[in-house]
């Protein structure tokens, strides 16, 4: 891909010369941002935040709680935690909010 610069001459987009190399010195170039994001500032707070999920799966609850998938399940309507299972029959997974489990969590808090 060659692109004209202000002079109207052709030159490759990774050959730029700068005042301290030599004419044709391939200086590597890194990512550009798009230029949605350069004018607005959108989508960069997107690419360095993570997002927490809202829902997490039985295992990870019970590595939270430090106990078995197989407790979650058995106790979980009993916590106050309600499921949302996705799909259909054995191979279904059960999601929980993961606000309900701190809220849970800090409720068993010893003062």
């Amino acid at each position: 891909m060659n692109l004209r610069d202000p002079a109207g001459t052709e030159r490759d987009p990774i050959q730029r010369s700068t005042p301290n190399q030599p004419q044709g010195a391939i200086v590597p170039v890194g990512p550009q941002p798009h230029p949605d994001e350069s004018r607005t500032g959108i989508g960069q707070s997107r690419r360095h935040h993570s997002v927490e999920p809202v829902l997490i799966e039985t295992a990870e609850v019970a590595t939270m709680l430090s106990m078995s998938t197989s407790w979650v399940y058995r106790e979980a309507s009993k916590l106050g935690l309600k499921g949302y299972k996705l799909g259909r029959g054995r191979n279904a997974k059960v999601l929980y909010k993961r606000a309900e489990v701190f809220k849970w969590l800090e409720q068993q808090r010893i003062d």
